[in-house]
């Protein structure tokens, strides 16, 4: 049986009311990809305000793994709710921070001593890494990559790469940040092919330190072991090895940022495991709280400790309720093995994308690792220019016929996928099928599935 149901234009008459008050009360620059708004949700299907039904393939921007309110987490929100929602944990501990702080260091990749800092946000978390890391090295500056994100708050915007939307008009940004290209290799910065390049772009990081800025003056080299805003590319092996290599010679400590990549995403629990590396630093946030906002820095313990006392911390952060959520998450995560259904919903994916990419020639590439995946869109191969308002057409066909899709990319003209995990194949089945119409409605040409 269907699970999508559009029986209104979307927007529906009660969305259009909303949406109207929504212009009338939120500022122009809250960006929505879609114009749907939500009455209720369940696993992998949204409902809106008009009673339509929609695949959700957005996940709430990663966040969703384990799915749109699943009875567990319920169980907990309203547990927890019943004994408090929040005394600040610098006023009052409860041991919901300590548990969540222990199965992080416990599950986190590296066999040593791990201590944990719980913040709300994943931009907060990043704040927080960049902080340690220069309390601990004594060093002010930090390396970052082309196409990364890394959150909008002001150190965070300033390790994010992409201009438009998000940096213009709000300079100056934090000095001493430094940026060298990412393994993109669909875009080489370097106009090679792999493997023949030899991962040219993880030698710009010996590059920097020797012509830019000289180690001795770098606190920590920070990156998204799979890119998220910047389209799901996911590197060659070797580049991350080599940068760590690096980071270790010198003294660099190395931050990955797995806010997107995190919590079963990629068919391992942190993207970083399939490189077979052990970050200093890790930032994890979106899927851990299933939904609540917190995020989390875990890093080597020494490392954690070297801000003074009252130098970490903040109001709501590890708030309870979300301690308790997140707990549940990640049991769900275990009891669902949601690593290996990530694992098979790529292949799933990959099968059918395959089989695109051969017909349509606007499909450029196919990016990512798992379950955390993308399509490139390109009006020529050859120039591989970017096909952005085709990729922004393909969003709303989609949405209009009821699935929940995202774009992303420096030149947006990526499609990524961040359905929650829990999707049956037959539901991800039917979204596909919809986002091929939608493709060839772009692009010309009938699909092939």
């Amino acid at each position: 049986m269907a699970s999508i149901r559009v029986h209104s234009p979307i927007p529906g008459p009660r969305a259009q009311a909303v949406l109207e008050r929504r212009h009338a009360a939120v500022p122009r620059g809250v960006f929505h990809f879609t114009p749907v708004v939500t009455h209720r949700a369940k696993g992998a299907i949204v409902e809106d305000v008009d009673g339509n039904q929609f695949i959700d393939l957005a996940g709430g921007i990663g966040c969703l793994n384990v799915g749109h309110s699943p009875d567990a987490l319920l169980k907990e929100f309203h547990e927890q709710g019943e004994r408090f929602f929040h005394t600040a944990f610098s006023v009052s501990a409860y041991e919901g921070y300590v548990r969540l702080a222990e199965r992080l260091n416990q599950l986190t990749p590296g066999k040593f001593a791990k201590k944990t800092l719980l913040v709300n946000t994943g931009a907060e978390a990043i704040e927080n890494a960049v902080k340690i890391a220069r309390s601990y090295t004594k060093r002010p500056a930090v390396i970052c990559f082309e196409h990364a994100f890394h959150g909008r708050s002001l150190l965070a915007l300033s390790l994010t790469a992409k201009n438009e939307p998000y940096k213009a008009g709000f300079g100056p940004f934090v000095a001493d940040i430094h940026r060298i290209p990412y393994a993109y290799c669909y875009r080489c910065a370097y106009q090679l092919q792999y493997p023949s390049c030899q991962v040219a772009c993880a030698h710009a990081l010996g590059e920097m330190l020797a012509k830019t800025v000289p180690a001795g003056k770098v606190a920590a080299v920070i990156a998204e072991p799979v890119l998220g805003e910047g389209g799901f590319a996911a590197p060659p092996r070797e580049f991350f090895k080599e940068l760590l290599g690096i980071c270790r010679s010198e003294g660099i400590l190395f931050i990955a940022d797995e806010v997107q990549s995190g919590i079963a995403r990629t068919g391992t629990l942190f993207a970083c495991e399939q490189y077979g590396i052990e970050p200093d630093l890790l930032v994890s946030s979106k899927s851990l709280g299933g939904g609540m906002p917190i995020a989390a820095v875990t890093g080597r313990a020494e490392i954690m400790d070297a801000p003074g006392v009252g130098g970490l911390g903040g109001t709501y952060t590890g708030n309870p309720v979300a301690c308790a959520v997140a707990l549940a998450a990640l049991d769900l995560v275990e009891k669902q093995n949601l690593c290996a259904q990530a694992r098979h919903l790529g292949e799933l994916f990959m099968e059918r994308a395959a089989r695109w990419q051969a017909h349509w020639p606007s499909i450029g590439a196919i990016h990512g690792l798992g379950a955390m995946r993308a399509l490139e869109f390109v009006r020529d191969r050859k120039t591989r220019e970017p096909a952005g308002e085709e990729t922004k057409a393909i969003v709303k066909y989609c949405y209009e016929r009821g699935v929940l899709i995202l774009s992303a990319g420096t030149y947006g003209n990526i499609i990524r996928i961040l359905m929650p995990l829990v999707i049956t194949d037959e539901q991800f089945l039917e979204a596909l099928t919809i986002l091929e119409a939608a493709i060839a409605h772009a692009f010309g040409g009938a699909g092939e599935a």
